[in-house]
């Protein structure tokens, strides 16, 4: 019996020793594997972890430079812009100098007023002189701005003659130029409408020399 058993039990104790054998040898496999140290992870891991925060500061990036673009494109056309305003007032300051320059201050008497028509009637070409106004004037009203004629053939028609130059309502309606008052005991505006008027009429005020 013992004889018989023998081989039997040889086999199986082999077969459970290349067993056991085999399981440990995959088991030590299997925890070599398992076991990887943290740091160890491939570069294309690390690469893919990595790539969505690199996208991330990248779209910030982008936003920021866009923002500063933006402001900077901002500052630039309030600052253009207030420079425009400055030139246009300063233009419009410049103007307004040379305007007053051009334009005398002339005194409130016959002189003056004499003047001062003469200088719309230059701007507005219409002839005559200081002597030939002024002879005028003397003439018709002697120099007073609110004289009017009650006795001629004009007052007892209802429209008597008015101020320095003894000028009608109809005509000084008439020839009423432009930038004077409208007001026929205006000095300036009546000496200025004669002189229209005489100028159509006589080619000048230096032509008259009586009633006209």
């Amino acid at each position: 019996m013992s004889a018989s058993s023998t081989p039997g039990h040889s086999r199986l104790t082999k077969a459970y020793k290349l067993s056991i054998a085999g399981v440990a040898t995959l088991g030590a496999a299997a925890l070599a594997f398992s076991v990887v140290p943290a740091g160890t992870g491939t570069q294309e891991t690390q690469a893919v972890a990595a790539a969505p925060v690199a996208w991330t500061q990248s779209i910030q990036q982008n936003l920021g430079a866009q923002h500063a673009v933006a402001d900077q494109k901002a500052k630039d056309a309030a600052k253009a812009q207030a420079e425009a305003q400055a030139k246009k007032d300063r233009e419009a300051k410049e103007a307004a100098s040379r305007s007053a320059a051009r334009t005398p201050v002339f005194a409130n008497n016959l002189d003056g007023w004499i003047k001062e028509a003469l200088f719309i009637m230059k701007r507005e070409g219409i002839p005559g002189t200081y002597e030939g106004i002024h002879r005028n004037i003397m003439r018709e009203s002697s120099g007073n701005p609110r004289a009017i004629n009650l006795w001629d053939i004009n007052a007892k028609n209802g429209i008597p003659s008015k101020g320095l130059l003894q000028v009608i309502q109809p005509t000084f309606n008439a020839y009423h130029v432009k930038g004077t008052k409208f007001d026929l005991y205006d000095p300036v505006a009546n000496i200025v409408a004669a002189c229209n008027y005489a100028a159509d009429r006589y080619g000048s005020m230096d032509n008259v020399n009586s009633a006209y």
